[in-house]
């Protein structure tokens, strides 16, 4: 068992294009727990033999056809934590909980795949962004509702970037989905239910920090029009239990890559 625990979290952007870059990330992260999101693929085909090929030889995931899915790769042994509701009764396969089985206790992993909200930020007139405000407020009631949480690891793209400096332009984005006011204040009361920003933790928030750069930008290195909707929080028990993190930028230049890049964060076990 390690001493510490790396957790990587990776929007895939479909689980059977991209599974040849794996080797990839696991090579430049070696994490312990993979969570991935947007699979894209139903249970019925998921390459179920592929985790344990990676080294990964316990595995969960919860998906359906063309979008949405989410997944978690172990190498620690776990078991499932069906605890959650089917977020706005929608059964569209955006959560995935396990229990690590670690020496220090189990730990209790969350992977979230939270709705993009299309592209009118109204909630009147767009019924997805009307869904993505109604998934985070059953989200934040829920674990509002768990008093005392504790040895807790929430991951998954959450599709909003909260902050000023978790957007190339803060005055520019304001109007559009994913860095509304109406959004990130309903992703800041989220992570206040008990959770610690363990990106943040590590970056101070006048710096700016990116996970995802649009496929619309040609070279998207040199605009570096980038926003920070890939997140990692960790219940606040865990917070001095924190040791690294990494956002794994180069993995946007891969073949056939993802328009998210995967983030890792390491901390005690």
């Amino acid at each position: 068992m390690p001493q510490t625990l790396r957790i990587a979290t990776w929007n895939i952007n479909s689980l059977r294009l991209r599974l040849p870059a794996l080797p990839r990330l696991i090579e430049a992260l070696r994490p312990d727990v993979i969570c991935l999101q947007e699979t894209k693929v139903p249970d019925l085909l998921f390459p179920a033999q592929a985790p344990a090929e990676l080294g990964y030889p316990h595995a969960a995931w919860r998906g359906m056809k063309g979008y949405n899915g989410v997944a978690i790769l172990s190498k620690i042994p776990f078991t499932a934590n069906d605890i959650a509701p089917d977020w706005c009764g929608r059964g569209d396969c955006r959560h995935l909980s396990v229990l690590l089985d670690l020496p220090s206790g189990p730990l209790e992993l969350h992977d979230f795949y939270v709705p993009a909200g299309g592209d009118v930020p109204d909630r009147v007139t767009n019924p997805k962004f009307a869904h993505k405000l109604d998934f985070v407020a059953e989200a934040t009631g829920w674990f509002a509702a768990r008093a005392g949480l504790r040895r807790t690891v929430l991951v998954g793209d959450l599709n909003i970037a909260p902050l000023e400096h978790d957007v190339w332009s803060h005055r520019q984005l304001l109007d559009v989905v994913s860095h509304t006011p109406v959004e990130t204040e309903a992703l800041t009361h989220w992570l206040n239910q008990g959770f610690h920003d363990a990106l943040r933790h590590f970056v101070p928030e006048d710096r700016k920090l990116y996970t995802w750069w649009s496929y619309r930008n040609r070279d998207w290195r040199a605009s570096d029009r980038g926003r920070r909707l890939d997140h990692v929080w960790v219940s606040r028990d865990l917070t001095k239990a924190l040791r690294s993190y990494t956002i794994l930028k180069d993995a946007r230049d891969w073949p056939q890559a993802s328009d998210h890049v995967p983030v890792c964060v390491e901390l005690d076990a």
